[in-house]
């Protein structure tokens, strides 16, 4: 359900696209939640339908339409309302560390191998997420900046602090896993050593 937030978020700036909508997604809120085209374009539709969204088409070329998005009245209560309340906490998945639980099974090689790969794909994470928090900080943040101009000048240093503050606990974040991946290296160092 959480798509339908992310999604209201973005709206609550400016009128989008689908197409638009999924750009500003995937350098925004898909840094916290990933959602595909197969999952944006139907919720878009679900959303319409309950009144959180309205949509008008506009043509695209000379046969081309497109359909341009703007949250309603009712989707930016329902969008406050989701805001102001505790969040919804599952149990979570997570295939790395329930792998990392049985690597006793694996090769030593592939052991090394699944953490070099966690260090790896965090890495890659941490670099995108310290440019995220560098953007924010320089005020070279396109989203950030189109929120900022519709937010009234008293919330816009709350806006900017609660951003950098997300983006502090995606860096912690990043930085945890590489460090427990690199512990598991020597983990495996230390187990190879002892059995030899």
């Amino acid at each position: 359900m959480s798509l339908r937030y992310a999604i209201l978020a973005l709206l609550s700036v400016e009128p989008m696209t689908g197409y638009d909508l999924r750009g500003r997604f995937e350098s925004s809120v898909g840094h916290v939640w990933h959602a595909p085209d197969s999952q944006i374009y139907p919720e878009l539709r679900k959303m319409e339908s309950a009144g959180l969204l309205i949509s008008s088409s506009v043509a695209r070329g000379e046969r081309g339409q497109k359909r341009w998005y703007r949250i309603t009245d009712d989707g930016a209560a329902e969008f406050r309302r989701w805001m102001n309340e505790p969040p919804d906490y599952r149990r979570v998945r997570d295939p790395a560390h329930l792998k990392a639980s049985y690597l006793e099974w694996a090769e030593p090689d592939s052991a090394r191998e699944f953490f070099r790969a966690h260090i790896d794909h965090f890495t890659g994470e941490l670099q995108q997420w310290r440019e995220q928090a560098r953007q924010i900080e320089n005020n070279e943040s396109d989203m950030l900046n189109s929120r900022l101009a519709v937010t009234p000048v008293s919330r816009r240093r709350r806006t900017i602090a609660f951003k950098q503050h997300t983006y502090a606990g995606l860096i912690a974040r990043a930085e945890q896993e590489i460090g427990w991946a690199r512990r598991g290296l020597e983990l495996i160092d230390d187990l190879d050593g002892a059995e030899g």
